[in-house]
C-alpha cells in the first residue's frame, strides 16, 4: 500500500482509534488499583494551540504564530505514589508562516505548481496524529492540588496538510512536508481535586520536532534552498483525570 493511500486511511479512522482507546482505557479504570498496588489513570483533554517555525538559514524565516488546538487521551499507569508512565493519543491541528528571501515554485497537488515570489508568506495548516511517551512526576496531594510536570517524546505522523500562497487557499502540498516527525515535550501544570479520583487539569506545555519537518527540492524548477525547519508549539493543557 502507498504512504499516501495508508495516510488517508489514518486520517478517517483518527477519531474512530480515539474513541477505542478511550474504551480501552475506561476498562482498564474500572480496575482501579492493580494486585501490586500499580495504579492506572486515564484523562481526556483539549488544549489552544500557538505554533510557528523556526530555520537555519537567514534566508528563510519565520512570518508569525498560527492559532489551533489539541484534542485527545492520556494514559498513566503508576509504577510508585508519584511516578508515572504517560502516553496516550493526540490529534493536533498546528501550523504556521514561512517567508523565503528568494523566488521559489512550490509542490502542490492541484493546478500547476505556483511560483512563490520573494518575501512571500507561506502559510502552513498541518495536522498530526502523535502518541507521546513520558514520565510523569508529580508531588503528594496539598490540599486539593497536586503539582506535576511530564517530560518526553512524542512521535508523529502528518495525516493533514494544506497551505496558503498569496491569493491561493488551502492548497494541498503533501510534497512540501515529511509525513513522519518526532519531538520532545516539557509539561509543567496542576490537578485540583474534586472528588474520588477525578481531578481538573490545567498545565503548560512546550513542544519542539527534532527533525526538519519540510522538504528541499533543489533541482528546477523548484530552486528551494536546504533548510532545517522546526515546529514548535506552546499550548495550555485544559484537562480532567479519572
Amino acid at each position: 500500500m502507498k504512504v499516501t493511500n495508508m495516510i488517508t486511511k489514518l486520517k478517517q479512522s483518527g477519531v474512530f482509534i480515539v474513541l477505542i482507546l478511550f474504551s480501552v482505557c475506561l476498562s482498564a479504570q474500572k480496575g482501579g488499583v492493580t494486585s501490586d498496588n500499580t495504579k492506572i489513570s486515564i484523562g481526556v483533554h483539549a488544549d489552544p494551540v500557538i505554533s510557528w517555525f523556526s530555520s537555519d538559514i537567514d534566508s528563510v524565516s519565520n512570518d508569525g504564530a498560527r492559532a489551533g488546538f489539541n484534542f485527545g487521551v492520556t494514559f498513566n499507569y503508576f509504577f510508585g505514589p508519584n511516578y508515572s508512565i504517560s502516553t496516550g493519543l493526540n490529534l493536533i491541528n498546528a501550523g504556521g508562516r514561512l517567508v523565503n528571501s528568494n523566488t521559489t515554485t512550490f509542490d502542490v497537488t492541484t493546478g500547476i505548481d505556483p511560483e512563490v515570489p520573494q518575501n512571500t508568506a507561506i502559510e502552513y495548516k498541518i495536522q498530526y496524529l502523535s502518541v507521546p511517551v513520558g514520565l510523569k512526576l508529580q508531588t503528594n496531594q496539598i490540599g486539593y492540588i497536586t503539582y506535576f510536570t511530564d517530560l518526553g517524546l512524542d512521535p508523529k505522523v502528518v495525516i493533514g496538510n494544506k497551505v496558503d500562497i498569496g491569493t491561493l487557499e488551502d492548497q494541498k502540498a503533501p510534497g512540501e512536508i515529511k509525513t513522519f516527525n518526532i519531538s520532545y515535550h516539557v509539561m509543567a501544570g496542576i490537578e485540583y481535586a474534586i472528588g474520588g479520583n477525578t481531578a481538573v487539569v490545567i498545565g503548560v506545555c512546550f513542544d519542539n520536532n527534532f527533525a526538519d519537518i519540510t522538504k528541499d527540492y533543489e533541482q528546477a524548477p523548484f530552486n528551494q534552498i536546504k533548510d532545517k525547519i522546526s515546529h514548535k508549539m506552546i499550548s495550555i493543557r485544559f484537562g480532567v483525570n479519572f
